[in-house]
């Protein structure tokens, strides 16, 4: 016989209900709550708090809704907030009842405000410290890339410093002074032609063939051995990544409490800087040179390369593919290189001129201060290590910016540096802390079969 549901009665008690006997023993909240510790963050933004006034909401329910919102991607905090009375998952991991009362969405905003970058820096910290701990992390081996992340502000709000007149009306100078304003108190755009008024950090870039957006930039180090995320930064989109590849080093080993050894790269941070960095820190740099990946294009097409050109130490010149020699003419302290040249006049009658140089005062070669020290670094980024571990980034790099889609790190939730930063922290610390608790659960299961 079919049975009928029959109308529902409101129950102002229900007997033997609990949050806890309605979440499942294997739900990913759950293993977070075994692995993090919240309540540190009281003694973190104690300062950020006064002694008198209304009562806050708790700072570690506080962060634990800003993990859910990454966590599941919540489209905006309001509706962050609309939803967590309606998960019982959410609201248990907020240490929260039925009856509780859900606090207005704002509560996050004001506390982004309060606490600040550095706060959300640490708790990413304290995640590879316990992933560090728990054998995770071998700290002599990384992989570093950087990627863009899309502003959240329109092409439209960019405007052309160049073409905004001074003497336009009243209502552009004060909207030119409040440019000004902006970009001194926080930190100035890389490309300084084009600002946006809706979000001044960020910069206009094209990528690919697309057309130009306002972007921001994430930089990353990813640990060889279980792809922890190390050390991230976020920086505007036209930044070049190779300035910071001592920056992600230094923060790599100050949160592993170890010494890189290696790290891998793409030709992005092929630099002489780099190299030299490299070198002078005795690492291993297994980075493609970008100078040789931009051999023959452009004006060097059919033009002889610099190894065609043989260096004599002895007599410190250059002798040309022509049997000519090309002296040291000029010293460069800028770039700390020095420049070799023929005499005038012996390119404009040398028969391979046209497959030599297309300059019209002959051909030029620079060779750095430090040569040698270049030269040994240039030799190990074509060796067969080398070559294994080229093929071997594109797996750990490539998979933690696919892994982050999930978490919504395309696109910023916010505007302004600084909140783009807090964003890229928590993304980093749930990728962190998935590994925690996936790694941490096989091993516990290998020791115990």
């Amino acid at each position: 016989m079919m049975g009928r549901q029959s109308s529902y009665q409101y129950k102002f008690f229900v007997k033997g209900f609990s949050l806890d006997k309605r979440i499942r023993k294997d739900h990913v909240l759950r293993r977070i709550l075994e692995e993090v510790d919240f309540d540190f963050i009281y003694e973190e933004v104690k300062d950020t708090y006064g002694e008198n006034g209304n009562v806050s909401v708790s700072p570690p329910i506080i962060l634990k809704m800003m993990l859910l919102l990454i966590l599941y991607n919540a489209r905006s905090e309001r509706e962050l907030m609309v939803t967590i009375p309606e998960r019982m998952d959410w609201m248990w991991f907020l240490g929260y009842d039925l009856e509780d009362e859900i606090p207005d969405h704002s509560v996050l905003s004001k506390a982004r405000a309060r606490w600040g970058v550095d706060t959300f820096r640490r708790f990413f910290e304290r995640i590879v410290g316990q992933c560090v701990k728990a054998g995770l992390v071998d700290g002599s081996k990384l992989f570093t890339d950087a990627s863009l992340i899309q502003a959240d502000a329109s092409n439209k709000s960019v405007l052309n410093l160049e073409k905004l007149q001074k003497d336009l009306d009243r209502g552009y100078r004060r909207l030119e002074e409040r440019l000004e304003d902006l970009t001194e108190e926080k930190t100035a755009p890389v490309n300084n032609r084009y600002v946006s008024t809706t979000d001044p950090d960020a910069s206009v870039i094209r990528h690919g063939g697309g057309e130009p957006k306002l972007r921001y930039k994430t930089h990353r180090a990813v640990d060889a051995k279980q792809e922890v995320i190390t050390a991230t930064l976020v920086s505007p989109g036209a930044t070049d990544e190779s300035a910071l590849l001592k920056e992600v080093i230094k923060r790599h080993e100050q949160n592993t409490n170890g010494r890189v050894e290696t790290v891998v790269a793409d030709s992005r941070y092929g630099t002489i800087e780099n190299y030299l960095f490299c070198h002078d820190s005795g690492i291993q740099a297994h980075i493609r040179s970008l100078e040789e990946t931009q051999r023959g294009s452009g004006r060097r097409e059919d033009i002889f390369p610099k190894e065609a050109f043989h260096y004599d130490q002895k007599t410190d010149t250059f002798v040309c593919p022509a049997g000519r020699k090309l002296w040291r003419r000029h010293f460069y302290q800028e770039r700390n290189h020095y420049e070799y040249q023929t005499h005038s006049g012996i390119c404009a009658r040398c028969r391979l001129k046209s497959k030599c140089t297309r300059s019209q005062t002959g051909r030029t070669i620079k060779r750095h201060a430090r040569q040698t020290a270049l030269d040994k670094e240039l030799k190990r980024s074509r060796s067969a290590a080398f070559r294994e571990d080229l093929k071997t980034r594109q797996h750990p790099s490539e998979r933690s910016f696919a892994r982050s889609v999930r978490y919504g790190y395309k696109r910023a939730r916010w505007r302004g540096l600084w909140r783009v930063q807090i964003q890229d922290f928590l993304i980093a610390a749930i990728q962190n802390i998935r590994v925690l608790i996936t790694r941490c659960k096989s091993t516990l299961l290998y020791q115990t079969a």
